[in-house]
């Protein structure tokens, strides 16, 4: 299973980097929609299915456990393309990554309808503005990071790395004051501390083979995650891992090891910032203070394939998607805190990310 599971992406994303995009754009008739823009909502990030052009956007109202699918299509007339990535709120526009349409759309949160875009992408991941006029676009097997323009959709520069362009690549941002931290994920071990001012990388740290995802925690640290590759991986293959990153000295502080069939990815942290979450054939939860990893999964559901996670920022309500089989539309299960089973609504195809509004 934990071979399966790390051996379909290294395959998705060596397909994408030397076939074409099947985007196409429409037209179709457009829906009004007029979301209050007051009212708290959740956006899921809908892959679709490599090469099929089917990804799309969900819109879910928790107050009202209302569900609209297809949102950017319905509002825009236009399908949203292949392989959605992800989807983050800046400034009152929600930029929505498009991997292997190499596109990033900005679209009104509110009326779902597109008032940017940005293009000349070869595969982009995850979108993080600094300013007005100045953001930067982490792209899969390319060692660049893309600086943009928000304002006026074109590229400005590139945040150069060591890395060559057959391995290297960079995934998600999390920012500690003018400093930006990054992942470098696919056939890669580090970790990357990019000075925004200077836009150069400043400091890198070996942390484990892949590492998957990062969040910034309470006191002001950074946990990085890192899934261990796949048997028989050219690269390497070992254990999960959970560690503890001061930002500022860039070093390890805690290192937690999984055991070696452990599936652990999507790490999450609540509201507070002091408790973590990840996702390995259950949701699991650990405070940071922890001294040890939990033996049992905070939420247990069998015959379900978790694929992506996410926390209410108001309340920390828990959403978990289930992938089903990868081909038909997948469901989100949403849970308490404590985690009793609130709602189960149904997306679109391979559910992988989320965005709070």
């Amino acid at each position: 299973m934990r071979a399966l599971k790390h051996i379909l992406p290294a395959i998705l994303f060596l397909a994408l980097a030397v076939l074409p995009s099947c985007m196409k754009y429409g037209p179709a008739e457009e829906e009004d929609f007029n979301i209050d823009p007051s009212g708290e909502g959740l956006f899921i990030i809908n892959e679709g299915n490599y090469m099929y052009g089917n990804a799309s956007l969900s819109y879910y109202d928790p107050a009202t456990k209302q569900v609209e699918n297809e949102v950017f299509f319905r509002s825009n007339g236009f399908k949203l393309g292949d392989v959605a990535q992800s989807m983050t709120i800046e400034d009152g526009t929600g930029w929505v990554v498009v991997n292997n349409s190499g596109v990033i759309f900005g679209i009104d949160p509110s009326t779902f309808k597109e008032v940017r875009r940005i293009t000349g992408f070869t595969a982009p991941r995850y979108f993080r503005m600094l300013s007005p006029t100045k953001a930067y676009v982490t792209q899969i097997w390319d060692p660049r990071i893309f600086i943009v323009n928000p304002a006026t959709g074109q590229t400005t520069g590139y945040v150069t790395t060591d890395m060559d362009f057959e391995s290297g690549s960079t995934e998600m941002m999390v920012e500690f004051g003018r400093y930006v931290i990054t992942n470098c994920w696919s056939y890669q071990n580090r970790i990357l501390k990019i000075d925004t001012q200077t836009d150069e990388v400043v400091k890198a740290l070996v942390v484990g083979i892949q590492p998957e995802s990062m969040v910034k925690d309470c006191n002001g640290k950074l946990w990085v995650l890192t899934d261990g590759g796949f048997e028989d991986s050219g690269y390497g293959f070992e254990a999960a891992k959970l560690l503890r990153i001061d930002p500022d000295s860039f070093e390890i502080e805690q290192t937690f090891t999984f055991p070696s069939d452990d599936n652990a990815s999507k790490l999450t942290v609540n509201a507070e910032g002091d408790e973590l979450y990840w996702l390995n054939s259950g949701v699991w939860k650990m405070s940071v203070e922890a001294a040890h990893l939990p033996v049992r999964p905070f939420i247990s559901r069998e015959g379900t394939l978790f694929y992506g996670l996410t926390l209410n920022p108001v309340n920390d309500e828990i959403y978990v998607s289930d992938a089903i089989d990868y081909v038909q539309s997948g469901v989100v299960l949403r849970y308490s805190p404590q985690g009793e089973l609130l709602d189960t609504f149904k997306v679109g195809i391979n559910p992988g990310n989320f965005c709070w509004r």
